[in-house]
């Protein structure tokens, strides 16, 4: 049963009503502020590295992967912290079981082949069969 509210001068009773269009305006506002959080968020465990380009590459879709990088000096971080080779292979070991664990190896243009190699072997020897590499597109 609708709500009646008692009319002014004239005496006349009218429905109260829910205007719907500033709710909707509300929800496109939190939608787009909690998808603007979301994606400023995406970045902030990465270190700068500058990568090398190809033409043929194809985007991850799935859940986001382990992050491995290796920077100019061959440096190796998983996300933010400095981690040797042994120290991957542990910590992927330690790691729930799941056919969906899959590492993304990030190495600097400028990296030693022999360190991205220690990094992959690293990996596999965790068990870990998912595994690509970081690459961005040409300008």
């Amino acid at each position: 049963m609708p709500v009646k509210l008692q009319g002014g001068a004239s005496g006349e009773e009218e429905e109260a009503r829910i205007e719907v269009v500033p709710l909707i305006d509300i929800m496109f506002f939190l939608l787009a502020s909690f998808m603007m959080v979301s994606i400023s968020m995406t970045q902030l465990n990465r270190v700068p590295l500058k990568l090398p380009t190809v033409s043929n590459s194809q985007p991850e879709i799935k859940a986001p992967p382990i992050h491995l990088a290796i920077d100019a000096n061959g440096v190796i971080s998983w996300d933010t912290a400095v981690v040797t080779a042994t120290e991957i292979t542990d910590r992927l070991k330690a790691l729930p079981p799941t056919d969906d664990t899959a590492v993304m190896i990030g190495a600097d243009e400028e990296a030693k082949h022999k360190q991205v190699m220690a990094v992959l072997d690293a990996v596999k020897s965790a068990g870990i069969s998912k595994v690509s590499f970081e690459t961005q597109k040409p300008n």
